[in-house]
């Protein structure tokens, strides 16, 4: 009789063929019109049908991959001609205003943008009158509105509003933006659903905001149903520099520790799996209707389903397959999603945890390691690994402490979330009860908060890499080729210990050793905070003054990190802007303060209140200060000179009612300008002020709206522009940077040099830049000035470039009477020199004796079971004629596994299945071709049937 054939292990991919074709299709049709998408469409049909008649090997792959472009290019050419027919882009395109009805689809989101605090959220027109003329809709809309009046609207809540039509921008998959300026009328409730899920998430946030402390409290409503309207911007940053940001969003995570908390109970009581599964689904429905069904929330629970149907079906190869047709469907429903970097990132976990976390555990679990440890690191691994390209892609930067920061963090999420969920419920009915489980919570929220400023301020803790779609393609080409090359190579695992060790150990405190940054005797410091405006003038002993604080709290509160500052007895905000002052919570936050002080604002600006609020919270005082005022701290003289306020009307510009004033410091003269235009520039003039400076701060961002009379008269040798890269504004203008370089002034822009910081004292200065690398962190310079202006001194450059390329950072110098033939910057710690850390030497080879013999293999199992079997049987133990003596044998593990299953391969002449009737899990069997490895071949196989006889 001879042996069953094998049955292979092979991957289930059937469906994912289909998936990608309709992904790509999602991912074109945006940038075609419905006419091309439809042609697209039919060709991919006809494609089909000439296919299906040819008799070729791939065939079936290509018939499922033109289904797919069909199917997905003919739903968006009918929701493309949809769009172009409905009345409401008729009307968006003309421009004006309309009255619609609207039904609320999604939560509020607060923009941080400049002027007056607006929400954006997304909404279904249902009803248009434009023109007198009324229509009956289903359009979806973005709607830009202020925040008073609209930040506590429910979804399915419908409105009645007047709004400002416009077009959307390309890529879009709406019908049309909406701007509204006043408050809402209601015209309908939300349903019951939404009111209790809406319930509910204002209990958990009001209890936390009682019990706990801002930074905790405002982090558990986003571990819990991913609210983060209450979380500290500045913790946020940190969460994504530790590569936590996962845990504040409702990802298959929450899904998992909800469906898990609710089955274990059943597993536990060997509940049948089918109900274990209905369970699973009803508990899966009441979180996405607690955590609203978003997007991102719908995208958890479709990967939550997955586990799911696994589980009713008793088989994990159905996960896969599964996965594939929850993309499908869902990309179908929502092609939007195709874009969405959260579906990328939740698709490529979730399958990075399917197919590479199970087999990692059990290794580690053969190594000795224990359960829980081995499927924690297994899954952490598999899932950072996996969206590491993807998140460098989009971000351009690589968390090194991702995964050791998971690990910290991961067993107090389940306790948190499900402390969380508990008190939701429990704080309406009982609120003390509520207040008690909230703060049981508290405890593991602060360790997970603890976790993340900790991972955050390890220094390189992200490091830059390419953006876009070659990075992500090449940071996943070096994870394979180094993950096969580690897992076909066993020696060179202990080499690739040894080198991460040395890196750890030596590489790493010898680059922060070698940093250099900041330089000694920086004066004045440009902080590279994007598209506004952030300055530092170090004062020592963790001191300095900061005058405006940029559009975001991250990027400033890690320049003052990077200077060392923990005290601000200064801080003068030029005006209200949010690219001004909207990073004030990270400058101030956990920070001394003093006195912040403003310039004259105008009576009708409502954003003072704010203002003053986060500044009494901090334990400073607020200012007004007037021209002719001084003010001096720690040998920094501030000299006021503008605005008057006589200028400050209820109709006044706030950008002309910014703040003028002369900063000295080391005898160096500074003028800052805030945001003025040319009409405030040209008073200045009139006025007579004393502009002198040896270095300007370029008023608004670069702007070209400037006066050239007042660009000349500052006499400033030297001009910092701080700007964000890529703005859409089209900073610095061209002709403001001509009009610099005829007034003899150097440009130095955070856009391209990164923080730029003035060095030196009034007789001898210069400038250094810090540089920028793709992903926007820090990176050593390359030895090239990139100066847009021609040198002020053409004689004193060349020694300014030998410095350059000596040094960790760019130097130029300052230009006039000051700068003698070279730059006066003094030279960095580690005698003298900057930059990173230098490169091992070349390893020699290790000192070795005889080589070892080749290692044998044994036969490698198959797959359980034989084909043609019995439905519930599966083949007994393989019959060997003599047992080997003293070789070792792989099992279906390998390594170790394969001598604890050694019992498993027995003598006799016949396979006969295993006491009890039922077959060993994980049985060792070979198919008829497979046959068993030969004493004197390595890799030669004798047939089994040879054995036999």
């Amino acid at each position: 009789m001879s042996p069953a054939p094998e049955r292979r292990r092979v991957l289930d991919l059937r469906l994912w063929p289909l998936a990608a074709a309709v992904w790509a299709t999602g991912l074109v049709a945006p940038h075609l019109r419905w006419p091309a998408l439809a042609l697209v469409g039919g060709a991919a049909l006809a494609a089909a049908v000439l296919l299906a008649r040819a008799r070729v090997a791939t065939a079936t792959v290509v018939l499922v991959v033109l289904a797919g472009v069909a199917v997905g290019s003919g739903t968006a050419a009918v929701r493309g001609a949809a769009r172009d027919a409905s009345p409401l882009r008729a009307a968006a395109q003309a421009g004006g205003t309309a009255d619609v009805v609207l039904t609320v689809r999604s939560d509020p989101q607060v923009l941080a943008g400049g002027g007056r605090p607006r929400v954006l959220l997304e909404a279904d027109v249902t009803a248009l009158d434009h023109g007198g003329v009324g229509h009956r809709l289903d359009d979806a809309v973005l709607v830009f509105a202020p925040a008073g009046g609209w930040s506590g609207l429910l979804p399915g809540q419908q409105l009645r509003v007047r709004a400002d039509l416009a077009p959307p921008g390309p890529g879009d998959d709406v019908v049309a933006v909406l701007s509204v300026r006043g408050p809402p009328e209601a015209v309908g409730a939300p349903g019951a659903v939404q009111r209790v899920a809406g319930d509910l998430r204002h209990s958990l946030g009001a209890a936390s905001e009682r019990v706990l402390d801002d930074r905790a409290g405002g982090l558990l409503p986003g571990l819990v149903v991913g609210d983060t309207s209450r979380m500290d911007p500045v913790l946020e940053e940190e969460f994504r520099r530790a590569g936590l940001a996962h845990l504040t969003a409702v990802s298959g995570a929450n899904v998992a520790i909800v469906v898990a908390g609710v089955l274990r109970p059943l597993r536990r009581r060997a509940v049948d799996r089918r109900v274990q599964a209905l369970v699973g689904v009803l508990a899966l429905v009441g979180f996405v209707v607690l955590a609203r069904p978003s997007a991102s929330v719908l995208r958890a629970a479709a990967m939550g389903t997955v586990t799911l149907l696994a589980l009713a079906s008793g088989r994990s190869r159905a996960a896969l397959p599964a996965l594939g047709a929850a993309v499908t469907v869902l990309l179908l429903v929502e092609p939007g999603l195709a874009r969405d970097p959260g579906f990328t990132l939740s698709v490529v976990a979730t399958a990075a945890i399917v197919l590479l976390a199970p087999p990692w555990s059990r290794r580690l679990r053969g190594h000795g390691w224990p359960a829980w440890p081995a499927d924690a690191v297994a899954v952490s691994a598999a899932a950072g690994l996996a969206t590491a390209p993807v998140i460098a892609g989009l971000t351009g930067t690589v968390s090194l402490v991702s995964l050791p920061a998971n690990l910290l963090a991961a067993p107090a999420v389940p306790a948190a979330t499900v402390l969380g969920l508990l008190a939701a419920p429990a704080g309406l009915v009982l609120p003390r009860a509520g207040d008690a489980l909230v703060g049981l919570a508290g405890w593991p929220v602060r360790w997970i908060v603890l976790v993340a400023e900790r991972a955050a301020a390890v220094p390189d803790a992200v490091a830059g890499w390419p953006p876009g779609t070659v990075g992500a393609l090449l940071l996943a080409l070096l994870l394979l080729v180094a993950g096969c090359l580690l897992w076909r190579i066993p020696r060179a695992r202990p080499l690739a210990l040894a080198a991460l060790v040395g890196l750890v150990v030596v590489g790493w405190p010898l680059r922060q050793g070698l940093d250099g940054w900041p330089p000694a005797g920086a004066l004045l410091v440009a902080c590279d905070v994007g598209q506004g405006d952030g300055l530092v003038l170090p004062l020592g002993a963790g001191q300095g003054v900061l005058v405006d604080a940029g559009p975001d709290p991250a990027p400033i509160d890690r320049c003052l990190d990077r200077l060392g500052i923990d005290a601000l007895p200064l801080v003068l905000l030029s005006h209200l802007d949010a690219d001004h002052v909207g990073g004030l919570p990270g400058a101030l936050g956990g920070r001394t303060v003093g006195v912040v002080a403003t310039g004259t604002l105008s009576p009708a600006d409502d954003r003072a209140p704010g203002v003053d609020a986060l500044v009494r919270r901090t334990g400073g005082t607020r200012e007004v200060l007037v021209p002719g005022d001084r003010r001096g701290v720690g040998g920094v003289a501030v000299d006021v000179l503008a605005p008057e306020p006589r200028r400050a009307t209820a109709a006044a510009d706030p950008n002309g009612l910014s703040l003028v004033a002369r900063v000295t410091v080391g005898g160096l003269r500074v003028l800052l300008t805030g945001d003025i235009g040319a009409d405030e520039e040209a008073a200045l003039l009139r006025d007579g002020a004393d502009l002198r400076a040896d270095v300007l701060k370029v008023p608004h961002h670069g702007s070209g709206d400037a006066d050239p009379g007042f660009l000349a008269a500052t006499g400033a040798r030297t001009a910092i522009v701080s700007v964000g890269a890529g703005n859409g504004y089209g900073h610095p203008a061209p002709r403001l940077l001509d009009w610099l370089a005829d007034a003899g002034a150097r440009v130095h822009r955070t856009d391209r040099d990164g923080d730029v910081a003035v060095v030196g004292a009034a007789g001898g200065w210069g400038v250094a830049a810090r540089g920028t690398d793709a992903g926007g962190q820090a990176a050593p310079p390359g030895p090239v000035l990139p100066d847009t202006l021609p040198d002020p001194l053409p004689d004193a450059l060349p020694a300014a470039r030998a410095v350059a390329v000596d040094r960790r950072w760019r130097v130029a110098p300052c230009g006039g009477a000051c700068c003698r033939r070279r730059a006066h910057v003094p030279p960095a710690g580690g005698g003298g020199r900057g930059g990173a850390a230098a490169l091992p030497g070349r390893r020699g080879r290790a000192p070795g004796g005889a080589r070892p013999p080749p290692r044998r293999r044994g036969a490698r199992a198959g797959r359980d079971g034989a084909a043609g079997g019995r439905a519930g049987r599966r083949a007994g133990a393989v019959a060997v004629r003599r047992s080997p003596a003293r070789r070792r044998h792989r099992g279906a593990g390998g390594g170790v596994g394969a001598r604890r299953r050694a019992h498993r391969l027995r003598e006799g002449p016949r396979s006969r299945p295993d006491a009890g009737g039922r077959a060993r899990r994980r049985q060792a069997e070979r198919g008829a071709g497979q046959g068993v490895q030969s004493r004197r071949g390595r890799r030669r196989r004798v047939p089994q049937g040879l054995l036999r006889r």
